[in-house]
């Protein structure tokens, strides 16, 4: 993806973090497999990437709405690891962003993993 693009979801995502009182650094310009979204909320910093919604896990079919990310990809949370939801989700330059990054990061697809990625439940 080049640098600049913005995933359809990124706007309804900033303007709910927004909501909750956090600020919001778009960082989808820079480039280099950066993450697109910095976050501050409560004194802390969270990097954020954001992914259009939806592919099925390869391992157990899940629609991937809670996803992890490690130095090794992105996971879905129905099968808690076990089945990568697929190298499309993020290129080789995110990937490797993701692998030496020493800070905390996540991948949101909504405004709700969002939230939970800096420590916001909603609705439960």
């Amino acid at each position: 993806m080049k640098p600049g693009h913005t995933d359809a979801n990124q706007s309804a995502i900033v303007l709910r973090l927004k909501q909750f009182g956090a600020s919001v650094q778009d960082l989808s310009a820079v480039g280099g497999g950066c993450v697109d979204l910095l976050v501050g909320f409560k004194g802390r910093c969270y990097a954020l990437e954001v992914k259009a919604p939806g592919r099925p896990c390869k391992a157990c079919g899940g629609t991937g709405r809670r996803l992890y990310s490690d130095p090794h990809g992105i996971w879905c949370g129905r099968c808690k690891g076990s089945g990568s939801v697929g190298a499309g989700k993020l290129n080789e330059l995110q990937q490797e962003w993701h692998r030496t990054w020493r800070g905390q990061v996540a991948v949101v697809e909504t405004p709700e993993q969002a939230l939970r990625a800096i420590g916001i439940e909603v609705g439960r």
